[in-house]
């Protein structure tokens, strides 16, 4: 008794049955639009409500007055993305769970910044590390970090 290997290729679709590619329909469109410009209201109106009473520091920072929930909520928005929730499950289902080593490395990663270099920034009022590196160095080494962040992401 032999154990037959099959190297023929893949069964290909017959002329009676067809791939359907999805497309975005009308309704689709429609809804696609509505959000963009629906977006574009809320914007323009808090835009032309307070154009020009508000300080870079309300605007960008809540005046510091925020609570510690809603900051949280923002970092974690800010480093969650949608590849991220889509692949990290695949990448685990592929290769194993090896992926948490990266999430413990993450976890651990930022303790440094929470507790050495965020307290830093909060006292000189900073909003960002650029700002900092301009502030203890020139602009020319601000800039030089944008430009590998940008090619490192």
């Amino acid at each position: 008794m032999s154990v037959g290997v099959s190297t023929s290729a893949p069964l290909s679709p017959t002329s009676g049955t067809s791939v359907g590619m999805s497309t975005f329909s009308i309704m689709d469109y429609v809804v696609f639009v509505l959000l963009l410009v629906l977006s574009l209201a809320i914007g323009l109106y808090h835009a032309c409500r307070g154009w020009g009473r508000h300080t870079v520091g309300e605007l960008l920072m809540a005046d510091r007055k925020m609570g510690c929930l809603p900051v949280a909520l923002s970092l974690l928005a800010t480093f969650q993305s949608a590849v991220a929730i889509l692949g990290v499950p695949s990448e685990i289902y592929r290769f194993g769970t090896q992926y948490w080593f990266l999430g413990c490395c993450y976890f651990l990663g930022l303790l440094i910044p929470a507790h050495i270099f965020i307290p830093v920034f909060y006292r000189l009022h900073l909003t960002s590390a650029y700002e900092y590196l301009e502030l203890r160095f020139n602009k020319t080494v601000r800039v030089c970090g944008t430009v590998t962040f940008i090619f490192q992401m």
